[in-house]
């Protein structure tokens, strides 16, 4: 079992535990999983040194479990505890607003021990009738189970993106291929994604096709033929791959990337112009003569197009953009400068200010801003304004040793409910960059919420609003929020919006994206690291902006860090 696999098994654990009643053991079992999954090299290391009991809450109980599930993979106590809890009540869990002990009351009074149940139960207007529930909380459920049915089995963009670049790579290097590249929504950068889909151009796939058959990884060999093979992952994943000439390779890039809607509006022109389009080329409809296929650049142009890059192929207004020479310059990875939201060991990070500074220095970067959380937070260890001052301190000195990666000393500052921020305001001037969050009662109503974040912007205290509206992708849907009064607002006092990149939140999406850059807000990158590998989320945060048609000049990160540091300080007057 390696970190992540032995994780899991103590955050279910907590989770039986909670659904039984249990104080105070959950939460150890919780810190336990959280410190494992953030160690920095396997967990079968540290116990062969030795170093078990050196892992934060890992007590002498708990070692003995984990060497246990290290040694034979299974741990009775789970066993017992899965044999004590119906086991539908634990997926009961990951629907928004079902905690354990409101599982736990609708199994004894209502009997209901699935989400299959709940939702029945829900529906039918029996929550309300539960003591301590009622109409509202009814309607949250329900919303809640929606957002997980929204889910179903499909996979976050950050976990998709690195499963399917892996197998392109294995191909890469297992045999020659012509061409390769990732496509369907994944190449179109959604934030989740179903099937994982993978295009070859070759006018000889079979070795490939059996290298994608022998992938490692690979449970099981749904179908295989000479130009086409679907396999079920480990995981459960499904992988396509699809083989055309490679005459043809552009044309099936742009097929089977789509969307569906963006393809029937290409195909329309075509039959305008008396050409037809399908995955094999574009052809002549009378002649049948071929006049486009090997690239999608080609393509478009003989259809009287731009082009178009796959992650606005969402027909929503590309085509017409790309008929009249409009399709917008959108932001790359390589004009980002910095990472604009980062946390550290002085609040709920894992790593120290130092490995930042070195791991924002190994990206290139010119500059890196340490936005520890505020003290309401106090499940993230919140820095009081002492604290804070004393970080400032230290990412001072960070800097100095660092070589030349700039340090933007700042926090993520909770927006409290009445609008004021988790900070007094002399300890707010003293930093170089304020993110203002919400990360409390995300069950205001709109006005209320609205006017909550609209105080904060107001303020001349914050620079950039974070994870805008606190979606968190498959378990928690967006609060309420009227967020054109929001974006209003930031463009009145000149805020950022941030585009979080963190793989279950890229908050805000896509659509929000546009709809900023259309009111001339400028968008913050930031990954919310909490340890220095997730500072590689940088590039789903850029994936979204694009998705949102947003260029180089709408994204704050592109600024240099004299110009960067320009434009701060000129907030702050």
């Amino acid at each position: 079992m390696d970190n992540s696999d032995v994780a899991a098994v103590l955050y279910e654990i907590a989770d039986l535990l909670e659904l039984q009643g249990v104080a105070f053991k959950p939460q150890a079992y919780r810190r336990a999983a959280r410190n494992i999954e953030q160690l920095d090299r396997p967990l079968s290391e540290v116990v062969a040194e030795g170093k078990l009991d050196e892992v934060p809450g890992v007590g002498e109980a708990l070692s003995k479990k984990v060497q246990e599930l290290l040694s034979t993979g299974e741990l009775p106590y789970l066993d017992k505890l899965r044999s004590e809890v119906p086991e539908g009540l634990v997926r009961m869990l990951e629907v928004p607003d079902v905690g354990p002990k409101t599982a736990m009351l609708l199994h004894q009074e209502l009997g209901v021990s699935s989400v299959e149940e709940l939702k029945a139960a829900a529906l039918a207007h029996r929550l309300r009738g539960v003591k301590g529930l009622g109409e509202k909380t009814e309607e949250r459920i329900l919303q809640g189970i929606k957002v997980l049915e929204s889910k179903g089995g499909r996979m976050l963009l950050g976990e998709a993106l690195p499963m399917a670049e892996e197998y392109v790579e294995y191909l890469k290097s297992s045999q020659r291929v012509d061409r390769i590249s990732v496509a369907g929504s994944l190449r179109r950068g959604r934030d989740t994604i179903g099937d994982i889909d993978i295009l070859v151009g070759d006018d000889d796939p079979g070795a490939v096709i059996d290298a994608f058959a022998a992938y490692p990884a690979v449970e099981a060999v749904l179908v295989k033929g000479p130009t086409k093979c679907s396999v079920r992952l480990d995981g459960g994943t499904q992988v396509d791959l699809r083989a055309v000439e490679t005459k043809s390779y552009g044309a099936a890039l742009q097929y089977f990337t789509g969307s569906k809607e963006h393809n029937v509006a290409l195909r329309r022109i075509g039959v305008e112009m008396g050409l037809k389009l399908n995955e094999y080329g574009l052809f002549e409809r009378d002649s049948g003569r071929m006049v486009a296929g090997a690239t999608e650049e080609e393509v478009y142009s003989a259809l009287g197009l731009a082009y178009i890059p796959p992650e606005i192929r969402e027909n929503s207004g590309e085509v017409e953009a790309a008929r009249q020479g409009r399709v917008p310059e959108l932001v790359r990875l390589d004009q980002v400068k910095g990472d604009l939201h980062v946390h550290t060991d002085w609040s709920d990070g894992s790593d120290p200010v130092g490995k930042v500074l070195s791991e924002a220095t190994r990206r290139g970067y010119e500059y890196v801003a340490i936005t520890d959380h505020s003290q309401s937070l106090k499940i993230a260890n919140g820095l009081t304004p002492e604290r804070l001052r004393r970080q400032v301190d230290a990412v001072r000195k960070a800097e100095d040793l660092a070589g030349g990666v700039v340090a933007l000393a700042g926090s993520e500052v909770d927006i409290l409910p009445d609008g004021s921020l988790d900070m007094p305001s002399d300890v707010l001037n003293d930093l170089d960059i304020v993110i203002g969050s919400v990360h409390s009662r995300f069950k205001m109503d709109r006005a209320e919420m609205t006017k909550r974040v609209v105080a904060a912007i107001s303020s001349g205290r914050i620079d950039v609003l974070g994870h805008p509206t606190g979606r968190l992708i498959g378990q928690r849907g967006p609060y309420e929020l009227d967020l054109p009064t929001v974006l209003g607002a930031a463009a009145e006092h000149g805020v950022c919006v941030e585009v979080n990149c963190f793989p279950d939140r890229l908050d805000l999406r896509d659509a929000d994206c546009r709809a900023a850059g259309a009111r001339g807000v400028r968008v913050s990158l930031g990954t919310d690291s909490h340890r220095v590998e997730h500072m590689g989320f940088i590039r789903l945060g850029v994936i979204t902006a694009r998705r949102g048609w947003l260029g180089p000049g709408d994204v704050l990160n592109t600024l240099g860090a004299s110009e960067l540091a320009k434009h701060l300080r000129g907030r702050r007057r």
